[in-house]
């Protein structure tokens, strides 16, 4: 099975900048879409920013110019690079994978819609 173990959330004050970072363990053969979701309390899920392993990126509109994301497919990891963050921006953030291809023990184990255990960010003063 693979695992997404994501870090850098917390709080930070509005303008402040945090980093979020994810990693696929597992034996990995490809990867499709890495994302980044997030869930505000009393609100649904929504997508912030995904890449694929081409490298097309889509954000929300409401990040565009203040979010990056990057993505290493040779170490499986995606990064959420978070500037001139708001209020708005609270949340738990999720980090997803689409489809992922890997070995388990000698089988050959494709799955979807794979997700971490979320981080907290807060960006108040």
């Amino acid at each position: 099975q693979v695992h997404l173990v994501e870090s850098g959330g917390g709080l930070v004050q509005p303008g402040g900048s945090l980093r979020l970072s994810c990693a696929a363990s597992g034996s990995i053969f490809s990867i499709n879409t890495m994302g980044w979701y997030r869930q505000a309390p009393g609100k649904q899920r929504e997508l912030v920013a995904a890449v694929t392993s081409g490298g097309s990126i889509n954000y929300v509109d409401s990040v565009k110019g203040r979010f990056t994301i990057s993505r290493d497919n040779a170490k499986n990891t995606v990064s959420l690079q978070m500037n001139s963050l708001e209020p708005e921006d609270t949340a738990v953030y999720y980090c997803n994978v689409d489809r992922v291809v890997y070995r388990s023990g000698t089988h050959i184990v494709t799955d979807y819609n794979t997700w971490g255990q979320g981080t907290q960010v807060t960006v108040s003063s």
